[in-house]
């Protein structure tokens, strides 16, 4: 599993309805591993494909960046992070 970085710059409350835009339109399934935080100045977005290969067709197709757009989120900084090495989680306090 490959992690990388996007982060949004803007009105953090502005972002979240945005972010929860674009989620709401997600394939039910194509998310393995994404977490939403919300910091002074914007929101970051933690997400996780396959293979770096995947990771760099994902975070710039056209369908992503013109999904973005659509709802209402502006262009984002992408940071490829690396390969996983270990995950853990308590999923039942966030959704």
């Amino acid at each position: 599993m490959f992690l990388g970085k996007y982060d949004f710059e803007g009105e953090p409350a502005e972002l979240l309805a945005a972010y929860d835009r674009l989620m709401a339109v997600m394939p039910p399934g194509q998310v393995t591993f994404h977490i939403c935080i919300t910091r002074p100045g914007g929101i970051t977005v933690f997400d996780a494909c396959p293979s770096e290969a995947d990771f760099a067709g994902f975070s710039s197709s056209a369908a992503v960046l013109g999904a973005m757009t659509a709802a209402g989120l502006p262009t984002p900084s992408v940071t490829p992070l690396g390969e996983a090495h270990s995950a853990r989680a308590v999923a039942d306090h966030i959704v």
